[in-house]
């Protein structure tokens, strides 16, 4: 057996063990050929490395590479429509310039106490996104950003473009899409205080190293609870990782003890680790990822934010051409309320409700 971390699972690989939830949940039973599917969902688990076995690793080499290069041919007709565009290599420049500054900037907050301007941490944000881009560039921008991984920094941001977007589909005022804006930049900003050697730990944490592991958002709390910013930064750095139905740290807070803004973060945070790019693909399709929210997700976070948050992620993709995973090729044309991660295509002459083929999901965009 080895340890693997969820960075580098691929399809094909089988688990040596049971891998359960930190409350106990089982996710993936000992014996499963991991799909895609699953991988993803234990990243929305946060299940940091599975145990794999070591006889599938050659046996099942060709299954990997045929499911790495059909899932990165699949992404790449789209994906290099928006890496082509002149508004994708303006932002990409932009963010990698900013990258830098922000990665001194949090070091100089963690570690020597530097005075955080708020404004201009916002304005770093906000002046990537020109006034022509709509809540689908933004996304289409990060989703094709992901060859540049990074543990904090770019997450950090790319969680608080997310939340910039997200708090003005949820119709906020300008002063509480500053606040996420800028919570979002700080919310991991306490994994600075946590030894590399516990973060980047290819094998199984000890119990000792998950407590430490949790700890970073009460050392981002601690980190934070000086400084001149809004107090609900402060909270969201401390209550990103609760979750409504109490199975969340660091204090297992129900719905109504949550800080409203972190309940947003939460999510923003959860589906940019979600969408990111693997070993064996490209960004995951946004459906597939709306998809595991909608089963597994809705006692975990806000039913309003949850809801108001894949309907506009589902909506931004109308009439955008995908594919499923019998092959067929379709126009997304209508989105099902009650399902949006199963919208109706139509494929040529025919129409199919995906809400009504349980056997068809979107595989990726064409």
């Amino acid at each position: 057996m080895k340890r693997v971390r969820i960075s580098d699972l691929r399809p094909g690989m089988k688990t040596a063990e049971d891998v359960f939830s930190y409350n106990n949940q089982m996710i993936v039973p000992k014996g499963a050929i991991l799909d895609d599917k699953m991988i993803t969902r234990l990243e929305f688990y946060s299940v940091l490395a599975v145990r794999i076995a070591e006889e599938s690793g050659e046996a099942e080499e060709g299954e990997t590479e045929s499911a790495q290069s059909g899932e990165i041919s699949a992404n790449s007709a789209y994906s290099q429509k928006v890496k082509n565009s002149r508004q994708f290599k303006k932002f990409e420049e932009s963010f990698l310039e900013n990258t830098e500054s922000f990665k001194e900037n949090l070091k100089n907050i963690a570690e020597n106490d530097a005075k955080i301007d708020s404004r201009a941490m916002i304005e770093s944000i906000t002046g990537l996104i020109p006034e022509d881009m709509t809540g689908l560039g933004v996304f289409d921008m990060l989703h094709n950003m992901r060859q540049y991984d990074d543990f904090t920094y770019m997450h950090s941001m790319n969680v608080s473009l997310i939340c910039n977007v997200f708090a003005k589909w949820l119709g906020m005022s300008e002063k509480d899409v500053d606040i996420l804006t800028l919570g979002g930049l700080l919310h991991d900003i306490g994994k600075l205080k946590i030894p590399d050697n516990i973060i980047k730990k290819p094998d199984k944490l000890s119990p000792a190293e998950y407590n430490i592991i949790k700890t970073h958002s009460l050392q981002g709390y601690n980190i934070l609870k000086d400084q001149d910013i809004d107090d609900n930064v402060k909270q969201c750095a401390l209550m990103h990782h609760e979750r409504c139905d109490g199975s969340g740290y660091p204090l297992g807070l129900t719905e109504e003890k949550i800080n409203t803004y972190a309940k947003i973060i939460a999510i923003a945070d959860v589906y940019d680790a979600m969408t990111a790019a693997r070993v064996y693909r490209g960004p995951l399709c946004p459906f597939k990822v709306i998809s595991i929210f909608e089963s597994e997700g809705l006692q975990k976070y806000d039913g309003h934010y949850i809801l108001t948050f894949l309907e506009h992620v589902a909506t931004t993709y109308m009439n955008n051409r995908v594919r499923l995973n019998n092959g067929m090729e379709g126009d997304v044309i209508f989105m099902n309320r009650n399902q949006y991660s199963r919208p109706m295509l139509q494929c040529g002459d025919k129409f199919i409700d995906l809400s009504r083929e349980p056997d068809l999901y979107i595989e990726t965009f064409v």
